[in-house]
């Protein structure tokens, strides 16, 4: 099947079931409790066992379904190593286990492990902060209460990380089995984000820096107001496309693996960039970062929209922190403290 440019050569294994794509390359469908209902994880054979490359979130289904895996496609070998690419959820939530469990070490990004840490023993408490960052951005009281009552679930889906990980960085070249990995680090939907590059295999292990059909949440946080992850996002996807052979079949975190990385990250950074020219021509008049949904995604996005609505504003904001950081927008407020943005 050929979708834009895209081939997806193989067909998608169902839930909790695995597939072979090159000799001791498993992927392994995890089912997620959300309406994203997958995430994309792979076991590399290594020397004495398999290497893991991410977990999925911390559920009794899920662990159910390693559990099964390591009886049933695994061949009762151990798991030796467990790599994660980030710090989110569906890719670290279980790695605390899996480590516990086997007696095995966390290889992670620095950043992803401390931040993953931090989230993870923050709680259930929204911090002032957090509030304040989206009532400035245009939430109403309704929304504010409602990300109140409801924060901080998707970190309890997180198991305690070991107090100890081996750090993997940009460059590092991982010895797994017989085949080398490269580290090459993706930045803007998060921090740090490890993506594997075996040029033997011709795979690349994207995460969740590069999918197929959707595109990465890139957000400013509220410990981060002034960021600009979507300035790094751009200059990482462009330095991966020029490490990476096009040749390569990509593993993403979601959606299919496919073959066409160049015509994605392509596409990816020219779609990004016509949205940037249309959102400054919207500014001519101010509005604020939950004025600008429909211009961004294609719909409005209303205050009963739950966790959407906060991914929603993070990623609006970095679309305008990175028109201020281009000198093309100002941020002004309001009586109320209200953040408005026009073009200058």
């Amino acid at each position: 099947m050929a979708t834009e440019g895209l081939i997806y050569p193989y067909t998608t294994p169902a839930l909790g079931a695995t597939l072979e794509l090159a000799p001791g390359v498993l992927w392994v469908r995890m089912p997620l409790p959300f309406k994203l209902d997958h995430v994309n994880l792979w076991a590399l054979r290594d020397t004495d066992g398999w290497t893991l490359v991410d977990t999925g979130v911390c559920t009794q289904q899920a662990m159910a379904v390693w559990e099964q895996l390591f009886d049933e496609v695994l061949g009762g070998q151990p798991v030796t190593r467990v790599i994660c690419t980030h710090r989110h959820a569906d890719h670290a939530g279980l790695a605390g286990w899996l480590v516990e469990r086997f007696g095995c070490q966390l290889w992670m990004p620095q950043t992803e492990y401390h931040a993953c840490n931090a989230a993870r023993l923050q709680g259930r408490e929204a911090p002032a902060r957090e509030l304040e960052f989206y009532r400035r951005a245009g939430w109403s009281a309704s929304a504010l209460e409602y990300f109140s009552t409801h924060y901080g679930g998707i970190t309890s889906m997180v198991s305690p990380l070991p107090q100890a990980f081996r750090r993997i960085s940009d460059g590092d070249v991982l010895s797994i089995g017989e085949h080398a990995w490269q580290v090459i680090v993706g930045q803007g939907h998060t921090a740090e984000h490890a993506c594997l590059y075996c040029a033997e295999l011709d795979l690349f292990i994207s995460g969740d820096q590069v999918l197929p059909l959707i595109s990465s949440n890139v957000s400013v946080q509220a410990s981060e107001p002034d960021a600009n992850p979507l300035g790094d996002w751009m200059t990482s996807m462009l330095r991966i496309r020029d490490r990476v052979s096009d040749s390569v079949l990509v593993l993403p975190s979601h959606n299919a693996c496919f073959a066409g990385l160049h015509t994605r990250i392509n596409d990816l950074v020219q779609t990004q960039q016509y949205l940037l020219r249309q959102l400054q021509a919207q500014l001519s008049e101010p509005r604020r970062s939950v004025d600008i949904f429909k211009c961004l995604f294609g719909r409005d996005i209303g205050m009963d929209d739950g966790i959407v609505l906060a991914l929603a504003t993070g990623e609006s904001r970095a679309n305008l922190n990175w028109l201020i950081a281009q000198g093309c927008v100002e941020q002004q407020y309001d009586a109320a403290g209200v953040e408005w943005y026009r073009a200058r």
